[in-house]
């Protein structure tokens, strides 16, 4: 039997390798998985304390966010390749839209 600290390890832990990969990287593609993987984490803390406390409050939570990066998804990859289709590049730095 998995303890509620291993889950909250373990979710800190690849909270914590999103954060990283989004303060410093420069790849747009990167940066979105590493959004991506801090959603997931937060999903594991939710459906571990719903597990520990024995409602289904935290699988619902989970659902609703699940649905809500299903739609970014889309929608971020969408915004990616008309970036790169424009520009050429998926790097944050050379993307400079709003300048002009």
């Amino acid at each position: 039997m998995v303890s509620l600290n291993s889950y909250l390890i373990l979710g800190a832990l690849l909270f914590s390798i999103g954060a990283i990969g989004v303060f410093t990287r420069r790849n747009a593609l990167i940066i979105y998985m590493c959004i991506e993987l801090m959603l997931n984490a937060v999903n594991l803390t939710f459906v571990a304390f719903s597990k520990y406390l024995g409602n289904m409050d935290g699988h619902i939570f989970v659902f609703m966010i699940m649905t809500v990066a299903a739609a970014e998804a889309a929608v971020g990859l969408a915004i990616i390749i008309a970036l790169f289709r424009n520009k050429e590049t998926v790097n944050v730095d050379a993307i400079n839209l709003m300048k002009g």
